[in-house]
């Protein structure tokens, strides 16, 4: 284990996060750049006297567990996480929990689709990218927190705006029956991971429909090929649904396209032209 060299290795990665890209307030008074050591121990559920003693060079070898933390906490890509684990006399193993880095040509993607909504989602169905459009269609997914971009979460704990689930999405019932059925096999990937494990119990506790479907143990679903959300400004918009895996990161790419000349596709258009602005005029 090389002390010194993890322990600036994990000063330099929390130096480069702001805390509003892991979902923290920045507050008043913040004089160090990216996060406090504080805020990385509580996200990566370790003690701050531990962490601390980490980037001083003075703690004992950390888990693998612990290591899996830091990796999630700091946002760390996966030639990082091998990097933290080699510093840590640990050579890297599987992921213990969901990747939620995407790809830069990922990225790219989403925004060359200008006609296209377009988002990705992790293992968990947390939207960790999306484009333009997708925040017209659906909702401005960067004023949300982490926990309010999880749309199983949504789903079947809202909230629900204007009292409907999931914008309106014409196959919200049948989204939440396959959305369990997709995070029981995800919680069989990832065993060891606390954001998975506590998702879980956090439904269970929280919705009886998820606990029923829970304890049905299917793992198995189709995907739904069409779809109609019911948007407040343009009304209904029914749209194609198509989901592109990358595997590698057990990721899903999903895009939402109207038929061309179709009323839908007109309200896509005008979606892409006022964004999230509300067109309502103040009385």
């Amino acid at each position: 284990m090389n002390r010194r060299e993890l322990a600036d290795f994990l000063r330099s990665r929390r130096e480069r996060i702001t805390p509003a890209d892991v979902g923290l307030p920045a507050g008043p008074r913040r004089r160090t750049p990216g996060l406090r050591r504080e805020e990385v121990a509580q996200l990566a559920f370790v003690s701050t006297e531990y962490y601390t003693r980490l980037e001083q060079a003075r703690a004992p070898h950390p888990s693998r567990e612990v290591l899996a933390q830091l990796s999630r906490a700091l946002r760390l890509s996966d030639a990082e996480r091998d990097h933290l684990h080699h510093l840590a006399g640990a050579p890297p193993g599987p992921p213990a929990g969901p990747s939620r880095e995407v790809r830069q040509s990922v990225v790219d993607l989403l925004h060359r689709l200008p006609e296209a909504a377009a988002i990705v989602m992790s293992a968990t169905y947390e939207v960790i990218a999306w484009n333009h459009l997708a925040t017209a269609l659906m909702e401005d997914f960067s004023a949300l927190s982490r926990r309010d971009r999880n749309l199983i979460r949504r789903a079947f704990l809202g909230p629900y705006r204007d009292g409907r689930r999931l914008y309106g999405v014409s196959d919200a019932d049948e989204f939440a029956r396959t959305s369990a059925q997709h995070l029981r096999a995800a919680a069989a990937r990832y065993p060891d991971d606390p954001e998975v494990t506590g998702l879980v119990a956090e439904l269970l506790a929280g919705s009886e429909e998820f606990a029923r479907l829970w304890a049905a143990h299917e793992v198995a679903a189709r995907p739904t090929l069409c779809k109609t959300f019911q948007h407040p400004l343009v009304g209904p918009v029914a749209v194609a649904c198509d989901v592109l895996d990358i595997t590698d990161r057990d990721q899903r790419v999903v895009i939402y396209t109207a038929t061309p000349g179709s009323p839908s596709a007109e309200a896509m258009r005008l979606l892409s032209v006022v964004g999230t602005q509300s067109m309502v005029v103040p009385g």
